[in-house]
């Protein structure tokens, strides 16, 4: 099979390869998949880089990219799935050597989720990591029916689910971007944009004093202060970044006076029954097409290089996602 790999840490373009790799065969309990489209999120990237702090090459050679999406084409023992379903695959590059950026993937069956015709495999490839996220910073403690949310950066692969998300869950969403375009993207229709407004004084005012009930953030520590001043009494504070303070101080009292719930969250260890809640919620929004995603395309598997230089620039508005014929 046609695949890429990495033996080594590095830039992009010095550390990538592409070749033939003996396709895997699925053991007991997996699935073959036939690989489509593979989506690349910033962790693969710095995970290629050896971004991460103590990070060794857990394998000689690394496939990467941990969401994908392609139609189950072979199964193991005890496995009994419709051979030619259509499925999304989540955690594919996770602690593992071989991931979707291949013509094939072998998983645990549980990974590869039905894909509905309606949604395409450039589409699947978006949910594992950035839809699943999303879903569990704003359901992670139960239904949000009525509740007021802050999306921070909603234009962002994460925001935008969910903006989106957060509405059908039939919530009053509003978000923070940088532009009236990001906005747009975002798909909310209340925005602050945080470069011309004090992000607090515009939440307080636009929901009367109450402030909001949960917040998505994408940046805790940057946002920490205003996060403390704008959320409710026992409100819920879901982090799954923090880029611009990786080790930001904490103002415990603060968030202990307001009972504040601090959920930091990472899509890796989304497993088992509260990963199934989350396939279930998705499965039902994407039958009914109620969910609009955002696919930068990124070429083929030859293209791989440049693709991950396209997510580590930073200006992209969505997943990219890399075709494989």
């Amino acid at each position: 099979m046609k695949a890429a790999w990495y033996e080594r840490f590095g830039p992009a373009a010095e550390v990538l390869e592409i070749g033939a790799m003996s396709p895997p065969a699925p053991g007991p309990g997996e699935v073959l998949v036939r690989v489509y489209a593979s989506g690349i999120n910033p962790s693969d990237v710095k995970l290629r880089a050896g971004a991460r702090p103590g990070a060794v090459m857990a394998y000689p050679r690394i496939v990467p990219h941990s969401d994908g999406a392609g139609v189950v084409e072979a199964v193991g023992e005890g496995v009994r799935r419709e051979i030619g379903e259509r499925v999304w695959v989540w955690n594919a590059g996770w602690q593992r050597a071989l991931g979707t950026a291949a013509e094939y993937v072998c998983l645990p069956t549980e990974q590869a989720v039905r894909l509905p015709d309606g949604t395409s495999f450039a589409e699947g490839a978006c949910l594992g990591i950035p839809a699943m996220t999303a879903w569990y910073a704003l359901y992670a403690d139960g239904p949000i029916d009525g509740q007021t949310v802050l999306v921070t950066g909603g234009a962002g692969t994460v925001g935008r689910y969910a903006c989106q998300m957060a509405k059908l869950g039939g919530a009053r969403v509003i978000t923070t971007v940088s532009s009236e375009a990001k906005a747009r993207h975002s798909t909310c229709e209340e925005w602050i944009n945080y470069r011309e407004t004090d992000v607090a004084e515009a939440v307080m005012e636009m929901t009367g004093g109450a402030g909001v009930d949960r917040i998505v953030e994408v940046d805790f520590g940057a946002n920490q202060a205003a996060s403390l001043e704008i959320i409710k009494t026992s409100g819920v504070i879901a982090s799954y970044a923090s880029a611009a303070e990786m080790v930001p101080p904490l103002q415990f009292y603060g968030f202990m006076f307001k009972d504040v719930t601090l959920r930091m969250l990472i899509a890796y260890h989304l497993v088992g029954a509260r990963h199934k809640c989350g396939e279930a919620a998705l499965t039902d929004w994407l039958d009914a097409g109620a969910l609009r995603h955002a696919v930068v395309p990124g070429g083929g598997l030859d293209d791989i290089a440049a693709a991950h230089e396209t997510v580590e620039a930073g200006a992209k508005l969505g997943t990219v996602v890399l075709e494989i014929d």
